[in-house]
Formats: C-alpha cells, structure tokens, sequence
C-alpha cells in the first residue's frame, strides 16, 4: 500500500488537530482549514475546496441531526415543566431520604444520573441544584461533595453511556462505521467498571475528608432557602404524567426491542406530548400557541449551541471514511483511514496494549477541549482504523474512547466544563476538578485493564 500526499495531508492536519486541542484551543478552524486543503489538493480548485467545506458540514450534519432534534426537543419539554413546577414535585420524594451526608451523596449522584439520562446533564444541573441540593446541604453534605456526586454521575456515568438519549454512542458509532447497538452493547463492561471504581474512591475518601476536617465542614454547611413547591392541578398532573411517560417508554424499548434511531423517536415523541400537555393544561389556547413556540425555540438554541462545533470537527473527520470522502470529494475518493491502516498494519507492529494506549492517549487529549463530544468522531475514526492493523474488537475499542472522552471532557476533571455544576453550587470550578481528578484517573486505569482483557 502506498500512501499520497492526500493521506499525508490528512495525518498531517489530524496531528495539527491533536496539538491545539492539547493547547486547550478549539478546533473549528484547524478542521475547516483541513477541509479546505483536503478539497484543494484532491480536486486541484478553489472552487471545489470551497465547496468541500459546505459539503463536509451538510453530510456531518445529516449525521447528527436526529441527535441535535432529539436533546432539543427534550431540553423544551424539560423547560415547560421547569416554569410550571412540576420538576419540583417530581424530585420531593428523594429530599426526604437525604437524612444524613452519605444518603445525600447517594440520593444527589443517583438522581443526577437519571435524570440527565433522560434530559442530559445540562438541563438536570439547575434542577437538582435548586431542589436536592438544599436538603443534601441540610444533611450534613458538605456543598463541594455534592457538586463532585453531581459531576461524576451526571457528566460522567451519565454522559459516558447515553443509553436513552444515545447522542453519545450515535456520533461515536458514525465516526467508527458502525451502528449504534454495537456501541451501546459493547460498551457496558467498561462503563460499569469505570463507573463503580471512579464513585467507590470518591466516596471513600469524601468520608476519609469529611473524618479528618469535621469541624471545617461542619462550620461551612450553607443551607439554602427551601424551593418553593407550586400546587396548581396542572403541576400535579404533569408530575405524574412525566415519570409514567418514560417509564412506559422504556417498558415498550424492551417488550419491543426499540434500539437505535426507533428509541430515540419514541423518547422524541414522548417529549414532544409531554411538552404539549404541560402547555396545554396551563395556559389558555391563544397563549399556548405561543408558549410552545418559545420552549422549542429554547430547545433548539440549546442544541444547535452545543452542537454546532461538532458538525464542523465531524465533518473533517468523517473525511477519513470512504462514504465522507466519496459524498464530499466526489467518485472515486479514497478510503483515507482504510489506506492507512493497510499501510500501518504492513509497516509497524502493533499490539493489543499499544492499541489500548493510544486509543486512551487521544481520548484524554481529545477529552481536554472541556466539551466531551468533539472528539467522538476521532476516537470512532480511530476505532476503525486500528481494527484494521491488528485483531482487536472495533466496538470495544471505540466505547473506550467513547467512553474515556466523555469522562474527561463531559465535565469531571477538566475546570472550564464543570462550571455549570461549580456555579449551581457556588464554589470554585478549579476545586472541584482537582477533587475529582484521583476518582476519575482511578476510574480510567481501571477501563483499561477490563480493555485489555475483553477487547
């Protein structure tokens, strides 16, 4: 196999890539740039470089478009219930297991992790701050112990596997060549491991802290003001309607064997409903026409925001793919990552342990831009190209780095992307990434061992 300057240009750039991102830079315009020469360089004109970069974020943004349709739908949804204060009610029975600190963190963490399984950590950040977290404090939870039940389990166990939602796995499997399924089914193992031996040491040594600095803490509990609970009939109903809605969802995912794009149309349907009843049941039908216009238009803002980057890095990645490259650069446009697979696998040896690594090496690197799901197409891509060189599982691999990405970039150790949860809890970003730093890089050694024996 012999490698052109087009493959050279494309290591070149995801190198280029790499570094900023270590630099703590975003990676939009290296990705454009790399659109652009890939263009210039396999077509020999501006006009079809040009073009290139529209149509690198046209076919990346039919790939992601059902994961942007999705978080935004729920994040309205999550929004009429907000303002009418059904989220309130919802949340009142677990205030009242939170009798002492270690409930607290248990009842905060797995709450958080529900909830942002079904509306993403973004939207459930506010509402655990503004309903758990005064009682969680009143218990004895120390407030930065709550923002670090908050993180990992919400930004990280949460995030890390996306089983409702499956924005997550939907872009990692894109950028790997695979279906979704494959993903989420390879994925558990080293999601339960990482999950349960990153909260394990943070407990322990939260009680280890908590022993050692009990006058410190006890003297700096800050218990905020109790939320005020709304009683209207339409707050009730939808109190009830909301959890019984989800709940049959994921009753009929099984009895029916939803996966994939039709589990994600169900919840998107669900959503949808629930918003509009939430509406209806509240407000008179001239304001309700309104009323829904402006929560899809907050849905939507929230999901093109986060999501907008990602279009443009998955764009210049899914350039690596045989099907990215032929829909952009036109017939005949090589398989990039295949090509340099075949060259890799007839020029270097690799093994199962240096694959492992490097897989984890970029997903961290990746991981650093603070948004998590930026690097999922590299990771995927990668996955793909390493299947490849040596006789490894391609799933496995890519929910490592799924997995590994999220973890480090969703919001758990890294200071610039845990501020939503820092700001709820009014402490600084910088402490509570340190505090996470030992349980998540435990959490990490531990995914790669159960790697190294599964994959």
């Amino acid at each position: 196999m012999i490698l052109t300057s087009l493959h050279y240009l494309y290591i070149a750039m995801v190198v280029i890539i790499l570094t900023i991102m270590l630099m703590k830079k975003d990676i939009v315009i290296p990705c454009i740039v790399g659109t652009f020469a890939m263009g210039y360089l396999y077509s020999g004109s501006i006009i079809g470089a040009t073009q290139s970069i529209f149509n690198t974020i046209i076919y990346a943004g039919n790939e992601f478009w059902g994961i942007v349709v999705i978080i935004s739908l729920v994040v309205a949804m999550s929004k009429s219930l907000q303002e009418i204060g059904s989220d309130v009610i919802i949340m009142s029975p677990i205030r009242k297991v939170m009798v002492s600190p270690t409930l607290a963190f248990w009842s905060v963490g797995l709450t958080m992790m529900v909830i942002s399984w079904l509306v993403w950590p973004s939207p459930a950040v506010p509402l655990i701050g503004a309903v758990l977290l005064p009682a969680a404090l009143a218990a004895g939870l120390p407030v930065i112990y709550a923002a670090v039940a908050m993180n990992l389990f919400g930004h990280g166990i949460a995030l890390s596997s996306d089983f409702f939602i499956q924005g997550a796995p939907t872009i990692t499997a894109a950028g790997a060549g695979l279906d979704v399924t494959e993903i989420l089914r390879s994925s558990i193992p080293i999601w339960i491991t990482m999950s349960v031996v990153t909260v394990t040491v943070a407990f322990l040594m939260m009680k280890k802290d908590m022993k050692k600095n009990i006058s410190s803490y006890s003297k700096n509990i800050e218990v905020k003001k109790e939320v005020k609970v709304k009683t209207g009939r339409a707050t009730k109903l939808m109190a009830v309607v909301t959890p019984i809605a989800f709940l049959s969802d994921i009753v009929a995912m099984l009895k029916f064997n939803l996966a994939g794009g039709d589990a994600t149309a169900l919840v998107g349907g669900t959503a949808i409903l629930i918003m509009l009843i939430a509406v209806l049941t509240t407000y008179n039908i001239k304001n309700a026409f309104d009323k829904v216009v402006d929560h899809i238009k907050e849905g939507f803002k929230f999901g093109i925001t986060v999501f907008a980057p990602v279009i443009f890095i998955g764009g210049f990645f899914f350039l690596g793919n045989q099907g990215g490259a032929t829909a952009v650069l036109g017939e005949g446009a090589p398989g990039i990552l295949n090509d340099i697979s075949i060259f890799l696998s007839q020029n270097i040896h690799m093994n199962k342990f240096s694959t492992i690594l490097a897989q984890t090496s970029v997903a961290v690197i990746t991981g650093l831009d603070g948004s998590g799901f930026s690097g999922l197409p590299i990771v995927g891509s990668l996955a793909y190209t390493f299947s490849n060189i040596i006789d490894i599982n391609m799933e496995g691999l890519a929910s490592l780095g799924q997995i590994i990405t999220i973890w480090v970039g969703g919001g758990t150790i890294i200071p610039w992307a845990v501020i939503p949860v820092a700001a709820i809890c009014n402490i600084d970003p910088q402490v509570l990434a340190r505090k996470n730093l030992i349980p998540v890089l435990c959490g990490i050694a531990s995914a790669i061992l159960v790697a190294l024996i599964i994959l």
